[in-house]
C-alpha cells in the first residue's frame, strides 16, 4: 500500500511546471516549493509534469533539478522524478558500474526484491538507457554463486500469483533440506534452481513446510548454508517472498542504526518502495522498533532531505 498523499484537487501539469520554473528563478531554488509539487504526484503525474516542462522550456526537468539541488535531496529527488523501471535501472547501473563505488549489495537487494514482471521491465530501460545488458554488468561485477543466482533471477519468468501445488512445495522443502543441513557442503546449484524459479507464494509455502518438516527456519538453514553476498541474494528473496514489508522495515533501521546513516540505502528504500508498500512498511516498522518510521527519519536526517523523505513517508498515524 502507497503512502504517497495527493491532493484531493490537483494543480494541472501545466501549471506545476510553471510553478516549478519559477521556484528555480532568480537567487537560489526555493525547494520547499519542488518539494512540496514533487513529493505529491503519483508516477503519472511527474511524467505529464516532465513532458510540460520540456514542451515549455525547452529543457530537462531532471537536468534543471540537478543543477539547483546538491547532496542527498538532489539524489533522492532525481530517483522520484523517474518511473518505476527507470529508477530500478539506474540504481542497478550505478551499483555494478559507479562512478563512484561498485556496490553489488544494492544491487542485489534490488534485484532479488523485484517481481518478474518489474525486472522485465527495467531490463528493457537498462538497455535502452546505457546500451549494455543487465546480464552483462552483473557477469562482469559479480562472481560464484551470487553471479549464477542474480544471472538465473533475473533471466527465469516466474508465476506472480497466490496459488501453489502442496506437492510441488513439500517437494522443495526436502530438496532444499537435502542439499543443506543434510549433506556435508552445500549443493548450491538446488538453492539457486528453487529460489529463481519460484513463485512468491510458493517459496513461502516451502519455507512453512520447511520449518514443519524439520523445526527450524529455512532462513536460519540458508544463513547457516551459505554466506557473504550469496546469502544476502537467498534471504532477500525469501523475506520478501514471506513479507516484504517487514524484510524492508529491518533494511531501513539497519540503515539508521548506530553511529551515522546509510543515506544511500535509506533514501532508495524510501523513493523506491513509497508507491508500493510503504504503509506496510511503517506499521512493521513500528512494531518491531517501538518508534515510528517517521520519527526514525526525523532524528537522522536533516533540512529539504528531511523535509522531502517525511513528505513521502506522510503521517505516522
Amino acid at each position: 500500500m502507497s503512502s504517497l498523499i495527493v491532493p484531493p484537487v490537483l494543480t494541472t501539469p501545466r501549471d506545476d511546471a510553471i510553478l516549478l520554473h519559477k521556484a528555480f528563478k532568480g537567487f537560489g531554488c526555493d525547494k520547499a516549493a519542488v518539494i512540496n509539487i514533487l513529493a505529491h504526484r503519483d508516477s503519472t503525474q511527474r511524467a505529464y509534469i516532465k513532458h510540460e516542462y520540456r514542451t515549455m522550456y525547452s529543457e530537462d526537468l531532471n537536468h534543471r533539478l540537478s543543477s539547483e539541488l546538491s547532496g542527498n535531496v538532489k539524489k533522492a529527488l532525481l530517483l522520484w522524478t523517474h518511473d518505476p523501471p527507470t529508477r530500478d535501472a539506474t540504481i542497478v547501473r550505478e551499483a555494478l558500474t559507479g562512478p563512484n563505488i561498485i556496490d553489488l549489495r544494492a544491487a542485489t537487494e534490488v534485484i532479488c526484491s523485484r517481481t518478474s514482471t518489474q525486472i522485465m521491465q527495467f531490463k528493457q530501460v537498462y538497455f535502452a538507457l546505457f546500451g549494455s545488458y543487465l546480464e552483462h554488468d552483473i557477469g562482469a561485477q559479480a562472481s560464484g554463486d551470487h553471479k549464477n543466482l542474480l544471472l538465473s533471477y533475473v533471466a527465469t519468468p516466474r508465476y506472480e500469483g497466490l496459488d501453489f501445488d502442496r506437492f510441488m512445495v513439500d517437494k522443495d522443502a526436502k530438496a532444499l533440506y537435502k542439499a543443506g543441513e543434510r549433506k556435508l557442503g552445500t549443493d548450491e546449484k538446488k538453492f539457486i534452481e528453487i529460489f529463481s524459479g519460484r513463485s512468491s507464494a510458493h517459496l513461502n509455502a516451502v519455507s512453512a513446510a520447511y520449518q514443519n518438516m524439520y523445526g527450524s527456519s529455512l532462513k536460519k538453514a540458508v544463513k547457516k548454508e551459505t554466506s557473504g553476498l550469496f546469502e544476502h541474494g537467498l534471504v532477500t528473496i525469501l523475506q520478501c517472498a514471506e513479507h516484504p514489508g517487514r524484510y524492508f522495515a529491518k533494511v531501513l533501521h539497519k540503515a539508521m542504526k548506530g553511529l551515522g546513516t546509510d543515506d544511500s540505502t535509506l533514501l532508495r528504500v524510501i523513493v523506491s518502495r513509497a508507491e508500493i508498500d510503504l504503509q506496510y512498511i511503517k506499521a512493521e516498522y513500528q512494531k518491531k522498533y517501538g518508534k515510528s518510521l517517521g520519527d526514525a527519519v526525523r532524528s537522522e536526517t536533516s533540512g529539504n532531505y528531511k523535509d522531502f523523505l517525511l513528505a513521502l513517508i506522510g503521517p505516522s498515524h
